[in-house]
């Protein structure tokens, strides 16, 4: 089921060089390649950050604030690592720093009555019978609910593979832990969802 997935960017050797490109045009100061860039990210980044915080209420000023922060570093950004991976070690720290502001300040987080405005890509109920649309939406709420619980590293791992199709190579160094690590991480992610979501697996 594809319906509660952001846009995938291009991850071909193309896009990827693409990228590059866009990166040395916008340590000139090119305004237009950071625009072209944007575009081609920014649908992956809010919908990653989105899911990290549980709702979209803030996604779309912190995706904003990720680029701004590829604006400035542009200078000092090296290709040593794929461009895409280099975007998210940027969106984890951002995201990282939002979720330790709302542990401290509680009272300003999305209040958890709101979870059934979340707008993670409900199907479309005209494109199913209704109970079916009724039963997918539901499903995808349990899901973001049991993702909400999970800590802070195993959520992003969980959404990076799951969600972004990202390799354990590439997650290992946005999250600066080693493919074994990765792996364990995931394994404990997805026991503890599987046990969370078991009464809709056992359905």
């Amino acid at each position: 089921m594809n319906h509660d997935q952001p846009p995938q960017a291009d991850s071909s050797p193309d896009a990827a060089e693409q990228d590059l490109l866009w990166m040395e045009r916008i340590k000139q100061g090119d305004t237009e390649a950071l625009r072209e860039l944007i575009e081609a990210h920014q649908h992956r980044i809010i919908g990653t950050v989105a899911k990290m915080l549980g709702d979209e209420s803030d996604a779309e000023d912190i995706a904003q604030q990720v680029f701004l922060r590829v604006w400035k570093s542009a200078a000092r950004y090296e290709p040593t690592a794929k461009f895409t991976t280099w975007l998210f070690k940027i969106t984890r720290n951002l995201v990282f720093n939002e979720l330790r502001r709302r542990r401290r300040h509680p009272a300003q987080s999305l209040d958890a009555s709101m979870e059934d405005e979340r707008p993670f890509q409900a199907p479309d109920p005209g494109a199913k019978p209704p109970d079916s649309a009724l039963l997918d939406e539901e499903m995808q709420a349990a899901i973001q609910r049991a993702i909400d619980g999970l800590p802070e590293i195993q959520r992003m791992a969980i959404i990076l593979r799951r969600y972004d199709d990202i390799s354990y190579e590439e997650i290992g160094e946005i999250l600066e832990l080693s493919v074994p690590a990765v792996k364990s991480v995931l394994f404990r992610a997805r026991t503890e969802l599987r046990e969370k979501l078991k009464q809709y697996l056992e359905g």
